[in-house]
């Protein structure tokens, strides 16, 4: 088993585009563009337990800007864990990370998404 604890230099671009794109939508007023940006950033980064834990984070301050109780609570175990199941290399790949879909269930990789592991030259 492969330990991941740094968000490898090739996928950074991808992981940043995504924060930032988040960060555009949000301040644009768009939050569903703004919340699948940070999905999309959580599948990018759940290998890697800062980046898993940051988007983690992201998601958390989300769920309060919008008064979502169930977002908030849901990703307070999720921030907690996440970044530890990245280290031991357990995570459920795919897993969009936001509280509406269960914390442990891995999800196809979307295609778009699979073609910028591909150019990074990372593989699950």
């Amino acid at each position: 088993m492969k330990l991941y604890t740094t968000l490898p230099r090739s996928l950074r671009p991808y992981y940043y585009d995504e924060l930032c794109s988040y960060k555009a939508e949000l301040m644009a007023g768009h939050l569903q563009k703004a919340w699948y940006h940070l999905e999309r950033a959580h599948i990018i980064g759940q290998r890697y337990p800062f980046a898993h834990s940051y988007v983690h984070w992201k998601m958390l301050l989300f769920g309060i800007r919008i008064k979502s109780a169930k977002e908030v609570i849901g990703q307070i175990p999720r921030l907690l864990v996440g970044g530890v199941k990245s280290f031991v290399g357990k995570v459920p790949v795919g897993n969009p990370g936001g509280a509406n879909v269960p914390p442990l269930k891995p999800f196809p990789i979307d295609p778009e998404i699979q073609a910028m592991f591909n150019k990074a030259g990372v593989s699950f």
